[in-house]
């Protein structure tokens, strides 16, 4: 069962999430809050390699089937060019409205 985008609770990961679904790079990074920083299985990376390389030059799509911790926490089909679909969990920081930090790996 899929959570609609609309439906999630905390409003800047439900941003996050629209914005990755509709492609939209400037929208995105301007959920950021500066210096925001980000990790995959476990392990730093770039963040503006990252999400270009796994979200936005690779079509990147998230279809969240449950969220916890006030919404700070999703667990999702995430699907792009490169790896095709697989289960995710996603972990969210947000302070003053903007994404500080976001963790995700495969779930």
């Amino acid at each position: 069962m899929t959570i609609q985008t609309a439906r999630l609770s905390d409003p800047a990961v439900r941003a996050f999430v629209d914005a990755v679904n509709a492609h939209d790079r400037a929208r995105f990074m301007d959920l950021l809050a500066p210096g925001a920083t980000m990790s995959d299985d476990g392990t730093d990376r770039d963040l503006t390699e990252w999400i270009d390389r796994e979200i936005f030059f690779s079509n990147g799509h998230l279809k969240v089937e449950r969220e916890s911790n006030n919404g700070r926490d999703l667990l999702a089909g995430y699907r792009n060019d490169t790896y095709g679909e697989m289960r995710t969990r996603w972990h969210f920081e947000v302070e003053d409205g903007k994404i500080a930090r976001f963790e995700t790996g495969q779930a």
